[in-house]
């Protein structure tokens, strides 16, 4: 891509809505190979970004979804041992005395497993998205920092394998804790806050079309007031999406303060945070949008 413009109207055509900011980000992703390290609320739109590049750029998405406790061996690769224990097995029954060449087959790349890592270096083109990296501990983060800095691994048995092209990487981040420098450092950067009315209305009306405009308005209005009391999990892009499109399931193709108290749970999901917007004076809201 030329530029952040045509970066820009890609993503949209894909349905996903970037400011400038963010489509200079992308660009520079795309044109340096640098990963894209996003940083925000959850539900703000980070994971949809990597759906959205990977769609515009016509490239296949792999996704590694960080979690507690998540070691080489389930992102990079592993050896799928029942078949090669099949082969031994088999070997041996043919007679295959030769035991440095049966080490040999026994770590034959038609044994390795490649997990969303690895398949991300042998793809060309992908779009990598590590998801929640937040989630994981530090000695995975420094495991990754490693492979992001040359975008190739080291396999004892096999050597070390290097992707043609790099992967496009997203990496995102709920801050539930703080992800080392050493890792941002080698990133570019994008903080995702929660957008205003006009660009929020704006994603609701592009991702569901089929909602009245008087629906997507009104939800809006809603969900952006909500995010002004002391929750515990403000409703990000993706709750006000889902709010509207409850809605619109329901037959509404306007809401009132009785129906949007009953569909609470479709954009709150704790229950202090539905008491305290209990509290809210839904009817003012939806008046002062002109209900």
């Amino acid at each position: 891509m030329d530029g952040p413009e045509q970066v820009r109207a890609r993503l949209e055509e894909t349905g996903y809505l970037v400011d400038d900011g963010l489509a200079i980000a992308c660009f520079l992703a795309l044109r340096l190979s640098r990963p894209l390290f996003c940083e925000g609320d959850a539900g703000v739109g980070k994971t949809a970004l990597a759906s959205a590049l990977a769609e515009a750029l016509d490239a296949p998405l792999i996704r590694l979804q960080c979690h507690e406790g998540i070691d080489a061996s389930q992102a990079l690769y592993d050896w799928d041992f029942p078949r090669q224990l099949l082969h031994l097995r088999a070997a041996e029954a043919a007679g295959v005395t030769d035991a440095d060449k049966l080490e040999g087959e026994l770590y034959d790349r038609r044994f390795l497993v490649a997990r969303p890592l690895l398949r991300a270096l042998q793809t060309q083109p992908s779009v990598l998205l590590v998801d929640e990296i937040d989630r994981a501990d530090d000695e995975f983060e420094a495991f990754l920092l490693e492979l992001l800095s040359e975008f190739s691994v080291t396999i004892p048995e096999l050597g070390t394998l290097r992707a043609e092209t790099p992967p496009v990487v997203v990496l995102t981040s709920n801050r539930t804790r703080e992800v080392h420098d050493a890792l941002k450092r080698r990133c570019l950067y994008h903080w995702f806050d929660h957008p205003d009315f006009a660009r929020e209305l704006a994603i609701v009306r592009r991702r569901l079309p089929r909602v009245s405009a008087r629906l997507a308005e009104q939800v809006t209005a809603l969900v952006q007031r909500l995010r002004g009391h002391d929750l515990l999990k403000p409703p990000g892009v993706a709750e006000t999406i889902d709010w509207a499109e409850a809605l619109d399931a329901l037959g509404a193709s306007e809401v009132d303060a009785e129906l949007a108290v009953a569909t609470l749970g479709s954009v709150l999901k704790y229950r202090e945070d539905a008491e305290r917007a209990r509290g809210l004076d839904f009817a003012a809201v939806l008046a002062a949008r002109g209900a």
